[in-house]
């Protein structure tokens, strides 16, 4: 963390669940200084009435005050107010998510992209036990959507892709992510034994968000708390975040869930890091430290050679180039990566060059 950065999140009520009105509380935080915001706005649901099931029991559905509005242009209104106090509190590569139904999600990521932010995938949350269509007219619904977007087009957003596919046994994670809603004990009740939350995120879902799209130490804000997931899986995975939550009743359950939470041991929190995302090492710098002498010759997997030239590219009898270029000519291949196909003699054993190319990042952290 740098001294700028450090004195940013200073100013940063870090690690709190901030009472008000989310737009207002956002406007007065310090600009540019959050790396992640994911968002559970209200779904405006529009509800008319009651549902029952079959047995005539009331289901227990979002007909709270904070999820009504007027009209479609009360909705948009308010979404188009709190998308741009995000955006400004967004550092110049940091990201959002936001997550919605059929309800809202549309009007949300149009006014998304009306507010400049540049959609990078939209990816659903497939339930694995959704609850069921009681009455009978409309297919269950099974899946809410979650858009994914950078502050600007040119931001150079955090996605640890090699860590989402170690999450996901070895295989590239797709953008429909089968998950269980809250239930069980991990459903918040109320002294009354009522969910205290009716539309409670399952940790789950914030992990593979936070593993994703953020690093340990990186701010993450929820401008709609509510009962503290976001910030009891950002606490666990080592992130810092601020939550900003209206309703007492939801804050007070929030702080009593967060006091308990405990963080992963540091150990815990290395993720697997993408290639792409290490510092790029030209193989000319190899030769300039003297790691490789020009003259040096490189082995291929099938004892092919090569000769180091004093400009970092190599010759061969049919060759001369990069060390990606004379690799796939010496295969007659389109394309190779040379820092895995060549090696060099030492102690009179095959060394691969790439192991000079990690002494070399090494150094570099």
């Amino acid at each position: 963390m740098t001294t700028k950065t450090r004195k940013e999140a200073q100013k940063l009520p870090l690690n709190q669940v901030l009472d008000g009105d989310c737009i207002k509380v956002m406007n007065s935080l310090p600009e540019g200084s959050v790396d992640l915001i994911f968002a559970d706005p209200p779904y405006n649901l529009q509800l008319k009435g009651d549902l029952h099931r079959p047995d005539n029991s009331k289901v227990d559905a979002v007909d709270d005050a904070w999820d009504q509005f007027a009209s479609f242009k009360a909705y948009d209104t308010f979404t188009q107010a709190w998308l741009k106090a995000a955006r400004r509190l967004l550092k110049p590569h940091g990201a959002i998510w936001v997550i919605g139904s059929y309800h809202n999600i549309f009007r949300v990521g149009a006014a998304m992209q009306n507010e400049g932010y540049w959609i990078l995938n939209d990816v659903v949350w497939r339930k694995s036990n959704p609850m069921p269509n009681f009455r009978g007219k409309r297919f269950t619904n099974a899946h809410e959507t979650m858009i994914w977007a950078s502050k600007a087009e040119a931001s150079k957003y955090t996605f640890n892709y090699e860590a989402l596919k170690a999450l996901n046994e070895g295989i590239q994670m797709r953008s429909d992510w089968v998950l269980p809603i809250c239930t069980g004990h991990e459903r918040i009740k109320n002294k009354n034994g009522d969910k205290a939350h009716p539309t409670q995120k399952p940790e789950s879902l914030l992990h593979r968000i936070l593993v994703g799209s953020t690093n340990p130490g990186d701010v993450v804000l929820d401008p709609f708390f509510g009962t503290g997931t976001t910030g009891a899986v950002a606490k666990m995975l080592g992130r810092e975040f601020i939550g900003i939550e209206r309703e007492a009743a939801y804050r007070k359950v929030a702080e009593a869930r967060l006091a308990k939470v405990r963080k992963f041991d540091k150990a815990a929190l290395e993720v697997t890091t993408s290639k792409r995302a290490e510092p790029r090492v030209p193989f000319g710098q190899l030769v300039e430290r003297g790691l490789l002498r020009p003259g040096e010759v490189l082995i291929s997997p099938r004892g092919k050679t090569a000769k180091v030239r004093a400009d970092g590219t190599l010759i061969a009898d049919e060759a001369r180039g990069s060390i990606h270029q004379v690799g796939a000519a010496l295969e007659g291949a389109p394309s190779c990566n040379g820092w895995t196909y060549w090696s060099f003699k030492q102690d009179g054993k095959k060394v691969p060059i790439d192991l000079l190319r990690q002494q070399i990042r090494a150094e570099m952290n």
